[in-house]
């Protein structure tokens, strides 16, 4: 299978600025790791393309968190992506199934909910992060997004995700695009953006095809692509044992000496990743001693 990678560049001598990304992999290991059911698979699938894009707007150290909460049985989904294509997410219910939608897809409109709101939380390294939100007006994410982008940050988008699931659960394929409209786009380059992105087959389609993001892009743009750069795209959690550990502590005294007492063990699973840190008794006994106040000297 061929890797997860980003592309990114500009066309039409600066005027538009494009994104776009095959994820396949990276929720291939989501559905893996939180074992999605199909519906659940594609929304959170959609919402980690647009995250890794808009991890790719940023600098250095820079990261952004998603927080998608809908109405609908999926509850929240939250990703967390930075400049350096590392994206980790989940979703609190993956178990959901749905019937098709009317075009005869995953319903992710229904799972993710019609009404409530998408926020984006940006750590650009500032005293404050920015945070922006914006309702959802159709829960199917590319839309939402797309208003997001028009409506927080004042930059006219296209925006589309798609995830492809197999009968077994699987994902086949898995990608998106963002187009950005620069100052300086005539509307005659808007008219030719929109029916190029008319023609254009769906994402999963072109990367079954054996398209590449690149080729993704060329489509939408013509030739005139500069390319930038390209990212490889990596499933990545920053939850570790020591950092775990840290957590208990920090947790207080009283509160281990009742978790040694009541349970003599501590399990804590990490949302982002779900893989399962356990503490047994003397674990938490040296971790009790370093929660306890030091004498002042």
């Amino acid at each position: 299978m061929d890797k997860d990678i980003l592309v990114r560049g500009t066309a039409w001598g600066g005027k538009i600025r494009v994104f776009a990304v095959r994820s396949t992999q990276l929720v291939d290991e989501l559905r893996r790791r939180h074992d999605t059911y199909p519906t659940t698979t594609a929304a959170l699938g959609r919402t980690a393309a647009a995250g890794a894009m808009m991890g790719a707007m940023l600098k250095g150290e820079e990261k952004i968190t998603i927080q998608v909460k809908g109405d609908g049985p999926a509850g929240q989904i939250v990703i967390d992506a930075n400049a350096h294509g590392e994206v980790r997410g989940y979703v609190d219910n993956p178990e959901v199934q749905l019937s098709s939608n009317a075009q005869g897809k995953l319903d992710v409109a229904g799972a993710v909910g019609r009404s409530g709101y998408i926020h984006i939380i940006k750590d650009l390294g500032l005293k404050e992060p920015y945070r922006g939100s914006i309702p959802i007006i159709s829960g199917e994410l590319a839309e939402d997004f797309t208003y997001y982008f028009a409506t927080s940050e004042q930059t006219p988008s296209v925006v589309g995700l798609g995830v492809l699931v197999d009968t077994d659960g699987s994902v086949l394929h898995a990608g998106g695009f963002i187009v950005q409209l620069m100052p300086g786009v005539t509307d005659e380059e808007i008219t030719r953006l929109e029916q190029a992105v008319a023609v254009m087959p769906s994402v999963t389609t072109l990367l079954g095809q054996g398209e590449t993001p690149e080729g993704v892009l060329r489509r939408l743009v013509g030739d005139d692509l500069q390319l930038m750069d390209t990212l490889d795209i990596v499933f990545q959690c920053k939850c570790s044992h020591e950092r775990v550990e840290k957590t208990l502590i920090s947790m207080g005294e009283h509160e281990l000496n009742q978790l040694i007492e009541d349970d003599g063990r501590a399990e804590v699973v990490c949302h982002f990743c779900n893989e399962t840190y356990v503490f047994d008794r003397p674990q938490l006994e040296l971790l009790l001693d370093q929660a306890k106040p030091k004498p002042m000297r």
